[in-house]
């Protein structure tokens, strides 16, 4: 049997958010819609990042300060620098350009359903952006749409 290709089993024209719609809007929709994520594109339909509950969830955590070791009279930061300023962003910012996931990884239409599940696995991610050669978004796959292609 062929492997079926991202294609075949993504959400084309996916549901999608914008860099400056505010946080709330987001909260709302993805409550509404019962997702769990969205992308987001910039008014050409370029993908330019991914929020997901995973980020919204920053906003109830708060950021954790930095750990430091203390030697004679040198201060060692034990983990890296930007993290606890990327971490604040995250807690308060109030636009989704805020509090989105940069760069996400992304999957092309003609790769296979196989790959796309790999690339879930290793990346601990639940829901790919589908993306032609100029990076446009053209749909998603998530988690359940390869669980369907599997029991076709």
């Amino acid at each position: 049997m062929e492997p079926h290709s991202v294609a075949e089993v993504m959400t084309a024209q996916p549901l999608t958010t914008t860099p400056k719609t505010p946080i709330t809007d987001v909260v709302q929709l993805l409550s509404e819609r019962r997702i769990s994520g969205l992308p987001v594109v910039d008014e050409q339909g370029i993908l330019v990042g991914i929020i997901s509950e995973t980020d919204l969830l920053w906003q109830e955590r708060g950021a954790t300060p930095p750990n430091f070791l203390f030697i004679l009279d040198a201060v060692i930061p034990l983990e890296r620098p930007g993290r606890f300023v990327e971490e604040l962003h995250k807690v308060l910012g109030s636009t989704v350009a805020e509090v989105m996931t940069k760069n996400p990884v992304t999957i092309r239409p003609e790769q296979t359903v196989q790959e796309a599940a790999r690339l879930m696995m290793q990346k601990e991610i639940h829901r790919l952006p589908v993306v032609d050669k100029d990076n446009a978004l053209v749909g998603i796959v998530t988690r359940g749409d390869i669980v369907r292609a599997m029991a076709r």
